[in-house]
């Protein structure tokens, strides 16, 4: 029987009664992993009376036991690394190498709300004028909601999650439904760590999961990480009902090579960064200006990139992992294809 994805609502994995599904397929082989749930709206307010009906009592749990929740994360974040990299690699692609990566660089964030009780400190300016002090306060918000995309599946929840709950909020995740089972293991881990039920709501879906999530009037702040199209839809839509919107949208990152740069070294990096995750990051290099004289360069980026070895992500002595699916990789084929005709040495 194929694995279906359950739901967490109210701190139990629940089976979505859902007839509509979504096939994650490992980019390696092309088999089938499971199948995401595209959760029907009766399951997405479930999530939501779950995550209000906790935030009472979670906003008045005093912040240095939520932050004590934090440190047991972080413990067995650790403990469950190679677990949790080991899911990204088959379901999203990236080498093992990268996806522990992936993995610490979410659990720097975990480490850093652990210092929640002084973040959450306030401000006081007494006599501001005759016979008036001022004071700030730091306060929860109430039910948070993030979005989250494919090209790091531990990595950006755990950029939304820690810090939201660890300042009293309760939470509604939606992974990517394209590799979902790293944030399943997270969710199984807050429990495990001590978080409430109710307290991380996580719920699978597309258009319509990200629409409910935009516009319920309960929840008050919405996370989004993805592509620059669906980021002006979500933050429009959210910001227009009211809610507080964060969207971090695709970027386009340049490298200089300054004239007194060691060529051997900064080719290196730029191979790096520019085919690091397949080049599925923002952060992928895919312009590098060389100041001055470039013949030198070019020739050691392109042995230093015909070098790498392209391969399933598990794969001993991998660089490089497939793309997250065909049609990812048609694309980039297509821009090769449109490169070689502009007149471009590919």
């Amino acid at each position: 029987m194929t694995n279906r994805v359950p739901l967490i609502i109210n701190g139990e994995e629940v089976q979505s009664s859902s007839d509509s599904f979504v096939d994650v397929l490992n980019p390696a082989t092309q088999e089938l992993v499971c199948q995401v749930p595209l959760a029907t709206a009766s399951e997405l307010e479930d999530a939501l009376k779950s995550a209000s009906a906790a935030f009472p009592a979670w906003r008045d749990t005093p912040v240095q036991q939520r932050a004590r929740v934090m440190l047991k994360l972080q413990a067995l974040i650790r403990e469950h690394s190679d677990e949790i990299a080991k899911c990204i690699s088959i379901e999203q692609g990236k080498t093992f190498a990268d996806a522990k990566g992936d993995v610490f660089r979410g659990l720097e964030v975990v480490e850093f709300s652990c210092s929640m009780p002084t973040l959450m400190m306030g401000e006081m300016l007494p006599q501001l004028s005759r016979h008036l002090d001022t004071e700030a306060f730091r306060v929860p918000l109430g039910v948070c909601s993030g979005i989250c995309p494919f090209n790091f599946p531990a990595m950006i929840p755990l950029w939304m999650v820690p810090v939201a709950v660890a300042a009293g909020n309760t939470f509604i995740l939606k992974p990517s439904e394209r590799d979902p089972g790293a944030c399943m293991i997270l969710g199984r881990l807050f429990k495990e760590a001590g978080l409430p039920n109710g307290v991380l709501n996580i719920v699978h879906g597309t258009a319509d999961c990200v629409k409910f999530l935009c516009t319920a009037p309960s929840i008050k702040a919405v996370s989004f990480v993805g592509s620059s199209k669906v980021g002006k839809i979500v933050y429009d839509l959210a910001s227009t009902h009211g809610k507080r919107v964060q969207c971090n949208v695709g970027a386009k990152n340049h490298c200089v090579i300054m004239p007194d740069a060691d060529p051997q070294a900064s080719t290196s990096a730029v191979v790096g960064a520019a085919f690091g995750a397949a080049g599925q990051r923002c952060m992928a290099i895919s312009v590098c200006v060389v100041v001055g004289d470039a013949d030198q360069f070019i020739p050691l980026i392109k042995a230093k990139a015909q070098a790498l070895k392209v391969t399933a992500g598990l794969e001993e002595g991998a660089d490089i992992g497939p793309v997250i699916s065909p049609e990812a990789k048609a694309r980039i084929v297509a821009m090769v294809e449109k490169a070689k005709k502009d007149g471009a040495e590919v």
